[in-house]
């Protein structure tokens, strides 16, 4: 059979191939066009899959596959393709695969023709392979039949779409009969059936396959009804839904009553809840059934992953609200059905009690702690969400080993149960996951019912301006607090509010009705569903309160407690917008229970009535109710408990005394759900107000008798817990900001009453007010007080502290007030508030009906009671004061007669409240007065907002306001003692009390500065007055110092009204002002501003003598201000009248003063303070006279005032106090710096010279008794050398050298006295006062004889401060600050311009001046790397040496054309010469750090050549001493050594012998040699230079080539002069110039050389053959080299006896040594060294004629 089976095989094969062949195809579709109708083609693979070969079916299954893909299979060979398909099944892995993959695309391609039985066949070749033992298999074939079940359906949806195309190929039975079916759906009917019937574990219909594994079948349900729910309708397919309704739901809920395994039961929830969510309409019964089991299922079952899959198929049902509302629309609104969502919600009550210790129920919500003895270490990951803070004490035992408390942390799983598909095995379930899936079940409903509810209840008028306004946060459509509801929305809010003006914020209440309730709507479409959740609410409440309450109570985390309270929230919403009006004061109440615990309230309300009762002053702050009518839950309100208060007190009276007084963060945010529910439901809570109210009147008396201070969140469970204590703190370190967001919150609440209609706003009106009521009795009735005591300290500062404490007195019977009573400042607050919103209302409608009526009756008789405590009286000032301001405004747009009347009675209010406090009968207690004052100080408060918001609308009542303003001061006559000087007055002016100056002074303060043009000319005299008087009180100084500013303010106001104001001598008739009193009173007077305007200065002048610092300073700023203002309308008479009146005397007062106070007995502090004075004048008037100084200089007695002023300046120099000599110099340099060309004429010769006296006098110094301390007079001396340019710019017409010596001579002397100064180092940058020093010695005239002498002197000297020998750095260091280092090398460029500009003068060198510039500049060339301060730009030693070269090369040529003496030019030479030395020399064994030892190199490599080209051979001059020649040649020998001599040749080099020639016979002499090889010196390049230049100067020089030079050195550079300008000078050959030098040079060249071929025979001999170091080699090679090449000066080296030679002298000298070194090359094999010395000694050959 198999040979059989190869040979149809093989004939098929080629019966293929050659219809292949004959195919013409051009492209890849042709080809399978065109193969798709060869019928046979396909034969070979089919028969290959018959013969179970595993070769050739691979090969087939393959082929196949790709006929497939490309739809080249024909179509008649479908049925024999599946069935090799089914028979390769058995092949191996990779055709098994393969056989998979082709499945698909079979379907997908021949979908028309893969139907019926080939669909059951090609899904039986999925079960077949799914059978198999390899995993991939088996998971690949159960993919791939999920695959292909669902393109099964899809074709269904396809045919649905085209339904007319197909005909009917059988029936199906339904609910109502047979249907008859199409192709597709018939397909899909029989495999859906048979897979339900194979996951039943029965045998298929129509598929021929059992063994179905029932987890997949499941999946395969679950996938199908998820996917194609549409197909199970019964409008679609009845067929399907009824196999929903006989065999799926049967058989799930069968399935799951009989507690199949985790695997089994997680498919069987999916699908119960995918029926649920889909079809439950065409499964009814079915649906009520299985939402029973699983209802069961819950409260019943014992296993916690069971219970938690029946939980998340409710979460799931929760959380679509539509769902939900059909559920209970099917069951529970149905007469007959189950009670389903009913029964549930009581099911979630019991699951949420039935384990107390586990969700760690107890007193009060608590934090959940982790079990302290698990690991838990990624508890601190998890993020802090809400903020609280206070302690509790929990009730109910917790057992150790489990957490505790419902907690994101661990009452979560990270995938749900009914997720995990992959698990055969339940997993581990928290304890706590069924409580966390409750709460999510409940804040699911509340979302749901919110969101459906809320946008219905909106009016259609409304939402547009709603939407638009965004008037609340958390208005009516979102009662709050919602996610991230934190303070800065609060925040915004009540900064948008207080921005409001009263016709914005009460201009709605007409607009904005009652919000719709939409039960009432009958008409609406979704009526019914509002119905719906009106019975979901009536039906559910009491269980879901239930289960609310008690997780408030439990220990949840921030997250949860924070939703739990949104749900709270929410379903009262809700109810209230229904008009549920139980449910709503149900839930309104237990928010208002978790709010203000009954045990924290009863606890408080003991801790109140202990206290003592005391009275004090109502202290008012800007955050008072008053200033801020918004901040309603303050510590100024407070609180009693009415209503349900003694319920709770009763309730917790056994656990006052443990729990702790305090409220938490979450009892807060549950206070802030319930204020947010009173905006939302505001018009529609009628008499439930009063749990709003007296639930915030409870929370206010709390924080009240806590002081607000947070306590701390408990935390259940018994060990520590690391992530709980963190958050504990983290709430308890946020309770302050839920405090302001609840104040908030509470504002919103009251504000929202400008919306209600006028029925709503008066049950508002009448809750508060019933609040009072409750205590009007008691109030009524003085003789049963007690007598109140006064206040004996003062508030505490910060978190203010009420004035009087509660008047509680707890006995066996009940509880009686005794003392000011918080409830009743509580009250006002709110009546001034809702009264303040409602302004326009108060004033738009009748009294009865608007509620004016009633709330103006209570504040009248409460601010007239004599017998009202103390804070009650002063709240109801405050809500009248408010009133009154509220009232101002609205009647801001009215027509100015109404507006007029009515802002005088409301001014005459103001001041008829303050007449009972005047009256000289009133009662004097001290209560009484401080009570008084109080009462004063609001309405002068009130006054003061008055003005600021109406002020510049005010028409009348000026008079009076200004009457109000001075009721604080009582004029009585007191004797003479503590009554200090104050000019006219005489009476004392005292005050009322000190509280009320700032309050009076704020109106007067506005009134200065925004209404001065609204006053009558009349209030002008008394508002003079009233400044004054301010000024005068020594109650406040700061009122006092902004009082002075007023009368600047009044002054710019009178000049600005009058263009030239008449002043004259005859103005002022006497010194204290009378007559300008009386001239200033008469306003019609023409005369009477400019008396005014001279009376304010003269009242200026009195305060400018005041004992206060601060106040007299301010006011001679002031009064100098206005003269500086003003002075361009100022006449010179009018000047006259000023300078006389008010400057001179104020510089005298200030002089008698000064002398005063410099007597030993008086304190350092009041002598500074006076000094300080004096700066202020002096600094005054200076600016004020350089200002006008041109309008001064025109009146004839200018000179006069100008000696004044002067003699002033002198007097106050003579106190020799620095600040006061700063100040006058300062002073002297303004004024002259302001002299122009036109005012010259003024200053005179003799003006001029009393300036300049002034001047140099003397340096400005200290007192001796000042010298203890260090004293920084930088500033002192900068202002002395400034002032010298001006009086330079004044006197340098008629300079002397004189004046110019005393110049320099103080300059010098400033900078000896200068002190370092603070924080100022002059390294780097000169300080301020160098840079003035030596702009002023650039500034000065040199065309003066003995000018340019002078300056270069002292510029050489200020070059060698930093040198100085006995300035030694490391001790001034450490004491001062000044190194001079900056100052020198500025003062190098200025001496370098000095002397280049002079050159030609003799006068510089006769008189030494450029000599001693020389060598200033020759000591840090000579100190170099001695010197330990690094600059950070050019060294001193650089700058240094670029300013000599640049001087000597400008210098050196004129000294021929001069008389220089010999001397000097000896001098002047042995300076050049220690330059030079200088510049070569370097001590490089330490150099500091910075140091660029190679640049430096360079710079001197260069500096030195171009020295060389000026001095020589100039240098070799007969008027030059030899020993200046010597030090030059011997610097030169002693640089060019470049390694270290042995130390027996130290002695040659640097001893007394070093540089005689004789010393040559000592190094013939061999010395032993040493096998220590010397590195080469660190500037070996100036080495190298200094042995070139000695052979320089040795060598012989052409005398024909050089010019004449005269025996005074000239640089070679420049020509010799002419014959008629030297012509009595005698000339000398260069040559002579030359042998000088080469006579002083060559003894040390031969001494040079010798050294090195004496190391050479000494040291090589001992390396052997080894060859010489580097560096020694080429210093001996460029030796022999120099000396070969050698033409020496004849006469510069003495001949050798019995020798005669010419230029080869010096290597005479050295022939021994010569002779002994080529020995030496010769032994070593050294032939380049050997080479060069034959050289050497054939020239001494040639010599010798050899």
């Amino acid at each position: 059979m198999l040979t059989h089976s190869l040979l149809c095989l093989s004939y098929a094969a080629e019966k293929s191939l050659d219809e292949l062949k004959g195919i013409r195809a051009a492209n890849e579709a042709q080809l399978a066009a065109e193969l798709s109708q060869k019928v046979n083609f396909v034969n070979p693979f089919v028969i290959a899959c018959g013969t179970r070969n595993a070769k050739f079916t691979g090969i087939a299954i393959v082929c196949l596959a790709r006929l497939i893909l490309v739809t080249a299979l024909p179509r008649s060979k479908l049925s024999p393709v599946l069935e090799a398909l089914r028979e390769a099944t058995s092949a191996g892995l990779d055709v098994q695969l393969k056989i998979l993959q082709a499945l698909p695309s079979l379907l997908q391609n021949y979908s028309r023709e893969i139907q019926g039985d080939l669909l059951v066949t090609a899904l039986n070749i999925c079960f077949i392979l799914q059978t198999t033992k390899n995993g991939i298999v088996n998971n690949t074939s159960a993919a791939t039949l999920q695959q292909l079940v669902t393109t099964v359906f899809e074709k269904v949806a396809v045919e649905d779409k085209s339904a007319a195309d197909g005909a009917f190929v059988g029936e199906a039975p339904t609910g109502d009969g047979n249907v008859q079916l199409r192709t597709a759906s018939m397909d899909a009917y029989r495999i859906f059936k048979d897979i339900c019937l194979m996951t039943e574990n029965q045998r298929p219909e129509y598929l021929r396959f059992t063994g179905l594994p029932q987890t997949f079948g499941l999946e395969l349900i679950e996938s199908v009804l998820s996917q194609h729910a549409i197909i199970f309708t019964k409008s679609h397919h009845p067929e399907q839904a009824h196999i929903l309704r006989t065999r799926v739901m049967p058989f799930v809920i069968k399935a799951l009553s009989g507690k199949p395994n985790f695997a089994v039961s997680v498919r069987l929830v999916r699908i119960l809840y995918t029926l649920l969510k889909k079809h439950l309409e065409i499964l009814p019964s079915e649906g009520g059934e299985a939402l029973s089991a699983l209802t069961q299922l819950l409260d019943q079952d014992t296993a916690s992953w069971r219970r938690a899959l029946c939980m998340e198929v409710f979460r799931g049902i929760f959380s679509e609200p539509p769902l939900l509302r059909r559920i209970f629309a099917f069951y529970d609104s149905r007469e007959g059905e189950k009670d389903i969502l009913k029964n549930l919600t009581a099911t979630f009550v019991r699951v949420s009690t039935e384990k107390p210790t586990v969700i760690g129920l107890g007193h009060q919500s608590t934090i959940p702690a982790a079990n302290p003895y698990a690991n838990l270490g990624a508890s601190s990951d998890q993020a802090m969400l809400e903020a609280s803070g206070v302690a509790g004490i929990i009730s109910g035992s917790v057992s150790e080993g489990h957490n505790t408390g419902i907690s994101s942390q661990w009452s979560t799983v990270r995938v749900a149960c009914i997720d995990q598909l992959d698990k055969t095995e339940p997993p581990p379930i928290p304890e706590s996951y069924l409580y966390a899936l409750t709460l999510s079940c409940i804040t699911s409903l509340s979302e749901g019912l919110a969101k459906f509810v809320l946008p219905l209840t909106v009016p259609p008028d409304s939402r547009s301006r709603k939407r638009n306004a965004k008037y609340l946060e958390t208005g009516r459509e979102s009662p709050g607090p919602a996610e991230g509801d934190d303070t800065s929305a609060p925040k915004l809010t009540v900064e948008r509010t207080a921005t409001l003006s009263t016709l914005e914020r009460s201009g709605s209440f007409k607009k904005n009705p009652v919000p719709l309730n939409p039960l009432a709507i009958k008409d609406h479409p979704l009526h019914a569903e509002v119905k719906v959740c009106a019975a979901i609410i009536d039906e559910c409440w009491p269980a879901i309160l239930a289960t609310c309450s008690t997780f408030l109570y439990a220990a949840l985390d921030s997250e949860y407690y924070h939703g739990l309270v949104r749900a709270f929230q929410k379903f009262a919403h809700v109810a209230g917008l229904l008009h549920l009006k139980t449910p709503r004061d149900a839930f309104l109440t237990t928010l208002g229970k978790a709010a203000v615990p009954p045990n924290v309230f009863t606890a408080c309300l003991n801790a109140g009535s202990s206290k003592p009762v005391v009275t004090s002053p109502v202290t008012e702050t800007p955050n008072s109710i008053l200033g801020n009518a918004r901040g309603l839950l303050s510590v100024d309100n407070l609180v009693t408990p009415v209503g349900a208060a003694g319920e709770r007190q009763r309730q917790a009276s056994m656990e006052a005394n443990t729990i702790p007084q305090t409220l938490n963060t979450r009892n807060l945010l549950c206070l802030r759900a319930l204020l947010n529910l009173g905006i939302a439901l505001g018009p529609t809570l009628s008499s439930s107000w009063s749990i709003v109210l007296e639930t915030l009147q409870q929370a206010d008396f709390v924080l009240f008798t806590t002081g607000k201070a947070p306590g701390r969140t408990p935390i259940t469970g018994k060990g520590p817990d690391p992530k709980a204590e963190s958050e504990a703190a983290s709430l308890l370190a946020n309770f302050n900001t839920e405090i302001r967001a609840v104040e908030t919150a509470a504002s919103r609440l009251f504000e929202s009453t400008v919306d209600f209609p006028n029925e709503s706003f008066v049950e508002v009106v009448d809750a508060i007010c019933s609040l009072l009521d409750q205590q009007a009795e008691t109030a009524s009735e003085p003789s049963s007080r007690p007598p109140s005591s006064p206040s004996l300290t003062p508030p505490t500062q910060g978190l203010r502290t009420p004035t009087g404490q509660h008047r509680r007195l707890v006995n066996i019977s009940s509880i009686t007030t005794t003392g000011p009573s918080q409830e009743d400042l509580f009250t006002l607050a709110k009546i001034g508030e809702v009264a303040t919103i409602n302004i326009e209302r108060l004033l738009s409608y009748p009294p009865d009906v608007s509620g004016w009526t009633r709330m103006t009756a209570e504040l009248v008789n409460t601010l007239s009671s004599v017998y009202m405590p103390a804070q009650i009286r002063g709240h109801a000032a405050d809500i009248l004061v408010q009133l009154i301001l509220d009232a101002a405004k609205a009647v801001g747009g009215l027509d100015d007669e109404t507006r007029s009347r009515v802002q005088l009675r409301l001014l005459e209010a103001l001041r008829n409240s303050l007449l009972p406090l005047q009256m000289e009968d009133r009662a004097a207690s001290v209560a009484n007065h401080a009570t008084d004052v109080d009462i004063h100080k609001i309405i002068l408060e009130g006054l003061k907002s008055l003005l600021d918001d109406c002020g510049d609308a005010l028409l009348s009542g000026w008079e009076i306001t200004f009457e109000v303003i001075g009721s604080i001061f009582i004029p009585r006559r007191f004797g003479n003692g503590g009554v200090r000087d104050s000019g006219s007055q005489s009476l004392l002016l005292t005050t009322r009390s000190s509280k009320l100056i700032r309050s009076a002074f704020n109106s007067l303060q506005l009134i200065c500065s925004d209404f001065l043009a609204s006053l009558p000319k009349s209030c002008f005299l008394i508002l003079v007055d009233t400044l004054y008087k301010f000024c005068s009180q020594d109650d406040d100084l700061n009122i006092a110092l902004t009082t002075v500013t007023f009368f600047w303010v009044l002054s710019d106001y009178l000049s600005g009204r009058n263009k030239l104001l008449p002043i004259t001598d005859g103005l002022v008739e006497d010194p204290d002002g009378v007559s300008l009193v009386e001239k200033a009173s008469h306003a019609e007077d023409a005369s009477s501003d400019a008396a005014l305007w001279m009376l304010l200065l003269l009242r200026l002048t009195t305060v400018a003598t005041d004992e206060r610092l601060d106040l007299r300073n301010s006011a001679i700023h002031t009064l100098l201000r206005i003269f500086d203002a003003y002075g361009e309308r100022l006449g010179p008479e009018a000047w006259s009248v000023c300078i006389k009146s008010v400057i001179f005397k104020l510089l005298s007062s200030i002089e008698k003063e000064l002398e005063t106070v410099g007597k030993p007995e008086i304190e350092e502090k009041i002598r500074h303070d006076w000094h300080d004075t004096a700066v202020v004048v002096l600094n005054g008037i200076s600016g004020l006279l350089a200002n006008y100084l041109d309008v001064l200089t025109v009146h004839p007695t200018f000179n006069s005032y100008w000696q004044q002023l002067l003699g002033h300046f002198a007097t106050l120099l003579d106190f020799q106090v620095l600040e006061i000599s700063t100040a006058t110099f300062k002073a002297l340099t303004q004024i002259l710096s302001q002299s122009q060309i036109s005012t010259k004429r003024n200053f005179n010769k003799t003006t001029i010279d009393l300036a300049w006296e002034l001047w140099s006098r003397v340096v400005p110094v200290s007192k001796s008794g000042n010298l203890g301390k260090t004293t920084d007079n930088q500033n002192c001396l900068l202002a002395y050398v400034a002032a010298l340019r001006d009086v330079y710019r004044l006197i340098q017409v008629d300079l002397t050298v004189d004046r110019i010596r005393r110049m320099l001579t103080l300059l010098r002397e400033v900078m000896q006295v200068a002190t370092p100064g603070a924080y100022v180092a002059d390294i780097d940058t000169v300080t301020p006062l160098q840079g003035q020093v030596l702009d002023v010695i650039k500034m000065l005239r040199t065309d003066l004889p003995g000018a340019s002498s002078a300056l270069i002197s002292q510029t050489s000297e200020f070059i060698s401060l930093a040198f100085l020998e006995k300035y030694d750095i490391s001790n001034q260091r450490s004491t001062q600050k000044r190194t001079y280092v900056a100052m020198s090398k500025a003062s190098m460029s200025v001496l370098q311009s000095l002397i280049v500009t002079h050159a030609s003068d003799v006068n510089i060198y006769s008189d030494g001046a450029f000599l001693t510039a020389l060598r200033a500049l020759s000591k840090p060339i000579v100190l170099k790397y001695s010197f330990p301060i690094i600059t950070k730009s050019d060294q001193p030693w650089r700058q240094s040496t670029i300013s000599s070269l640049a001087i000597l090369e400008a210098t050196l040529p004129q000294l021929h054309k001069l008389d220089v003496s010999r001397s000097n030019l000896q001098d002047i030479w042995e300076v050049i010469v220690s330059i030079a030395n200088g510049i070569t020399n370097a001590d490089c064994d330490a150099p500091p750090d910075r140091v660029s030892i190679a640049e430096d190199q360079d710079f001197d490599i260069a500096s030195f050549l171009k020295l060389r080209e000026l001095i020589v051979p100039s240098l070799g001059a007969e008027v030059i001493a030899d020993k200046t020649r010597k030090v030059f040649a011997e610097n030169l020998f002693r640089m060019s050594i470049i390694h270290t001599p042995a130390p027996a040749e130290s002695s040659l080099i640097y001893g007394n012998n070093g540089g005689d020639v004789s010393g040559l016979s000592a190094l013939y002499k061999p010395r032993r040699g040493r096998t220590i090889d010397p590195p080469a010196a660190r500037r070996e390049k100036m080495c190298y230079v200094c042995l070139d230049e000695l052979f320089a100067l040795v060598a012989n020089h052409d005398d024909a080539s050089m010019p004449r030079i005269t025996v005074q050195p000239p640089t070679p550079a420049f020509p010799p002069p002419s014959i008629s300008s030297a012509a009595n000078i005698p000339f000398a050959s260069p040559h002579s110039l030359y042998v000088r030098l080469a006579r002083t040079t060559a003894p040390y060249l031969i001494i040079r050389a010798a050294l090195t071929l004496r190391s050479y025979i000494a040291d090589q001999p001992l390396r052997g053959r080894m060859p010489q170091p580097l560096s020694q080699r080429q210093e001996l090679g460029r030796i022999l080299e120099r000396l070969v090449d050698l033409r020496s000066e004849p006469d510069a080296i003495p001949d050798t006896p019995n020798v005669e030679s010419e230029s080869r002298k010096h290597l005479l000298r050295l022939y021994p040594l010569l002779v002994s070194a080529t020995k030496v090359a010769g032994t070593s094999g050294d032939e380049e060294v050997q080479g060069l010395l034959i050289r050497a000694l054939g020239a001494v050959g040639s010599e010798l004629g050899l």
